[in-house]
């Protein structure tokens, strides 16, 4: 998949480096925000499944001078308590840099410093499924690291070669409940609530812009999911107005300039619905809910390549995946339980039903399905 659906953005990088374990999440769901449990760390010990010479990789990480370099298009919130944790349990770990990036952008600017012979990424994680898969559709570009922890996990842990899921994200639909006049519980729920009154709605629904490899992802997935599907984005995207972003989404939906919105991410959208109770709201569409599974892997060349190994297998852990959920991420191993504060795969197998999940491929898309796609979607918008 070429340029026809990336978007390589010219914002400026936010880099967080963690330097130590004094690491907090800051709450961004507002301070009456469930807690969640403590995820007791044991420090500087792994589980009795691991190969017996694992504590070769634990004495490799320590000689790596105490570094870590992340680039990912997730927030901050969201790594807070990953990297607090993987601190606690390896104290040598003394700085964890994470560029937060735009989602192809990761890749640019991985290939843009590899070929200068300077790249100082050990890990890229981001959930652009189809920038993944384009990029890893070349061999070398990510280390060929087999986890411990992958015998422990559900089969579609592994996404791609070298490429772990560190999350199964939902995408979903979101409202704004004081100004809808309804309580959708799917698309075509939706598309009712529109029909009843099309000038109302018009121009009050974002969706997400398919020009991007995330919206192309999302919503390319939802149509392919079921057979009534094109039947309620027919009668819903007309209505539509695109965003480039879950957080414009959001914010727009909040402050009531769009009604309603689709295909928009769990991770900034949970912290909003505790933060904004009786106005914003989200649910998974029972007519078919996309799960994203967030890539990361290691480079090839990673500078701090055992800590890099150590993450990942952390982040995998029952220990590490606890940390994913507190962060406001969608953690999948079956061993983390849902309680209040944290979100689970099982939570959405709960609300909507296995078969009603459409987890999105990682695969590389044909320029001429791209194109049919993006011009089929584009026709069916609001002008």
């Amino acid at each position: 998949m070429k340029s026809s659906i990336r978007r390589f953005a010219t914002v400026a990088l936010a880099v967080v480096s963690v330097t130590g374990v004094a690491v907090s999440l800051t709450a961004c769901a507002g301070s009456d925000a469930p807690k969640a449990p403590e995820n007791k760390i044991t420090q500087n010990a792994w589980p009795s499944y691991y190969p017996s010479d694992y504590s070769k990789i634990v004495d490799a990480a320590k000689k790596d001078g105490g570094d870590l370099v992340i680039y990912s298009n997730t927030d901050q919130e969201n790594w807070a308590p990953i990297f607090r944790d993987f601190q606690k349990k390896y104290p040598f770990v003394k700085n964890i840099s994470a560029n937060n990036l735009d989602s192809d952008e990761v890749f640019q600017r991985q290939l843009s410093e590899t070929a200068t012979g300077n790249a100082p990424a050990d890990i890229l994680a981001t959930n652009a499924v189809q920038a993944w898969a384009t990029y890893n559709s070349e061999p070398g570009r990510v280390m060929d690291y087999s986890s411990p922890e992958l015998s422990k996990l559900p089969d579609f842990a592994q996404v791609m070669p070298g490429v772990y899921a560190m999350s199964m994200d939902p995408v979903g639909l979101a409202y704004n409940e004081q100004l809808l006049g309804g309580k959708p519980q799917s698309i075509a729920d939706l598309a009712a609530i529109i029909a009843k009154d099309p000038a109302k709605f018009k121009g009050k629904i974002t969706s997400r812009d398919v020009s991007g490899s995330w919206g192309f992802s999302v919503s390319k997935a939802y149509a392919d999911g079921g057979s009534d599907s094109w039947n309620s984005l027919s009668s819903v995207l007309p209505s539509a107005r695109p965003e480039t972003s879950s957080g414009t989404q959001i914010d727009k939906i909040t402050s009531g300039e769009y009604l309603a919105g689709f295909f928009i991410s769990s991770a900034v959208a949970f912290p909003q619905e505790q933060k904004a109770q009786g106005i914003f709201t989200f649910v998974y569409p029972k007519d078919g809910t996309v799960v994203l599974g967030r890539g990361i892997g290691i480079t090839p060349k990673a500078p701090h390549a055992a800590t890099a190994k150590l993450f990942i297998d952390f982040l995998l852990s029952e220990e590490g995946q606890n940390a994913v959920a507190e962060g406001g991420l969608t953690a999948y191993r079956d061993s983390v339980k849902q309680v209040a504060g944290l979100h689970t795969y099982q939570e959405i197998v709960d609300q909507v039903g296995e078969k009603n999940i459409i987890r999105v491929p990682y695969k590389v898309t044909t320029d001429a399905d791209v194109k049919a796609f993006v011009d089929k979607w584009n026709g069916l918008l609001g002008k």
